[in-house]
């Protein structure tokens, strides 16, 4: 056998020995999170079912690190800000961090009142429920991350518990008032972000890349959209990442969050303008600007979501290990410090060996980011979340910040389409006209502030109406034909929406079916 042959078996097993070492990672994980369950609660009643739930965790955990965290840096990632490796161990730390350091003390054991734990029939029931519930939404996950489609972990306990629910206590265990508000999230959550995130980036075209001098006018915008970042993040930190050790209201988080806004502002504004200087008048110049903005934005997104969500999503684990000490079934649940510790290994962990495909989905599969777009996409995942909090509507970190993606490559789409139909015009209307007055028109055309360009364009249209040229509808058509297989993927559009709008019923049957098995095994 030659070297090209042994060169060519070395390149196909390559993916077959990365694989394996990943399922090796994961089982020693959960091997070791067996062990430690095993020896910590020997002794208890029903300690066997503590122990499986604590290894059930440490899967959940691991498939929230896989799916979940990519939405929090994937943006920062597709727009070269972060490095894969870089954006990892960024989410890794802070996921951990906002997990151990503000992770929340107390958690509802059912869930955000999906079911009433009156009509579960006894603590055993109750167990196997969670139980069922948990291991039902790490599938789920598992699933989802396998097919490359960002889903929402919340949603997925909820199904979980929901499902598990029904199963143990009967339609009437379900609080369908929430589970409205749960399915409503599916269409508030991806629009408030979509919206706010395609804002946030017409704003930028318009008072800088849309300028003539786009170094001097980012040295004015750059600073106070810093600002206004600080602003969102601050707020967003203060209610929802520290909400477990210091809770205040929205107007005392505002406050705190304009101080930090104008702290940010006066600090970044000299060097906004030291740095300005020696870029030149081009886009790619402007957007390295936002690059250490994105970072930040990538580590605080980390942390505010590993104390919020992930407290959460192991929120049936609390609720097993307090029913198994206390025997009984009660509302509320104390997280304790293993417990947190289970969650925050675990996320590191399934992201470090599963997360990179979530991650290049979110970040480049959908549309192409720059940092701009990735910094508009950060600024609309915090402040939806800071303005669906205050009117008290349900939404998912996950849909946001996939929304916030959506809705830059629609508004990316839409001013492609725009300015493709105005060159043809252009070009339409010069139709016989020597090429270097064409190319010279479009050229004054293409540097030209907003308002000139405007003016030339009315300019444009009057003449082309007094000879009858101008782009027709079907070239219009073709065009936005063109456009929407170039800048906003449909496939990932459709894969991703099917899965936000399956999570809640297969979770659930997941959990029914779970729940149903684990009690066959379990009655005499």
């Amino acid at each position: 056998m030659d070297l090209h042959n042994l060169d060519q078996i070395e390149r196909a097993t390559r993916f077959g020995r990365a694989e394996l070492a990943r399922a090796g990672c994961t089982v020693l994980f959960i091997a070791g999170i067996l062990i430690y369950a095993g020896i910590h609660h020997a002794g208890l009643p029903n300690s066997y079912l503590l122990i499986s739930a604590a290894a059930v965790g440490g899967y959940m955990a691991m498939n929230i690190g896989a799916n979940d965290v990519a939405n929090n840096v994937g943006p920062a990632v597709g727009s070269r800000a972060l490095t894969l490796s870089g954006a990892i161990a960024i989410a890794a730390i802070f996921e951990s961090t906002g997990a151990l350091v503000a992770g929340g003390d107390v958690v509802g054991t059912i869930k955000g009142d999906i079911i009433d734990p009156a009509l579960i029939g006894s603590a055993d029931e109750f167990i196997w429920l969670m139980l069922g519930a948990l291991l039902a939404g790490g599938i789920w996950l598992n699933i989802a991350t396998a097919l490359g489609a960002p889903v929402s972990t919340t949603h997925a306990v909820v199904g979980g518990v929901l499902g598990a629910g029904i199963a143990a206590g009967g339609w009437d265990v379900t609080n369908w008032h929430t589970v409205g508000a749960i399915v409503a999230s599916w269409v508030i959550s991806p629009v408030l972000g979509g919206v706010i995130a395609a804002g946030f980036l017409y704003a930028i075209k318009r008072t800088i890349t849309y300028q003539t001098d786009m170094v001097a006018a980012a040295t004015r915008v750059v600073p106070i959209l810093i600002g206004i970042m600080a602003w969102a993040f601050t707020t967003y930190l203060v209610l929802k990442g520290l909400k477990a050790i210091w809770k205040v209201g929205l107007p005392v988080a505002t406050g705190i969050g304009l101080v930090s806004a104008v702290t940010v502002y006066l600090a970044v504004r000299a060097v906004i303008g030291r740095t300005s200087r020696a870029l030149d008048n081009s886009k790619s110049a402007v957007n390295s600007l936002f690059t250490v903005p994105l970072i930040f934005a990538a580590a605080l997104l980390s942390f505010a979501h590993g104390a919020n969500d992930v407290a959460n999503a192991i929120g049936p684990l609390a609720a097993i290990n307090d029913a198994v000490l206390n025997s009984g079934i009660a509302n509320q649940a104390s997280i304790p410090s293993w417990v947190m510790v289970i969650g925050a290994l675990g996320i590191s962990l399934g992201l470090a060996l599963y997360g990179p495909k979530l991650i290049r989905t979110v970040g480049s599969e959908i549309t192409e980011l720059d940092q701009m777009r990735a910094f508009c996409i950060a600024m609309a995942a915090s402040i939806t979340v800071i303005v669906a909090t205050h009117l008290g509507l349900p939404v998912s970190s996950t849909h946001i910040a996939v929304g916030a993606v959506f809705g830059v490559g629609f508004l990316r789409e839409y001013i492609k389409v725009t300015y493709a139909g105005i060159v043809a015009e252009i070009r339409g209307h010069h139709l016989g006209q020597d090429h270097a007055v064409v190319e010279d028109f479009l050229d004054r055309f293409e540097r030209s502030a907003v308002a000139d360009k405007g003016r030339m364009l009315k300019e444009l249209k009057k003449r082309a109406e007094a000879d009858g040229n101008g782009i027709t509808k079907s070239e219009r058509k073709s065009l936005r034909k063109q456009y929407r297989r170039d800048l906003v993927k449909r496939s990932a559009v459709l894969r991703i929406v099917a899965a936000w709008v399956v999570t809640v019923p297969i979770a659930a049957l997941l959990g029914a079916l779970i729940y149903f098995t684990i009690r066959g095994m379990m009655l005499p």
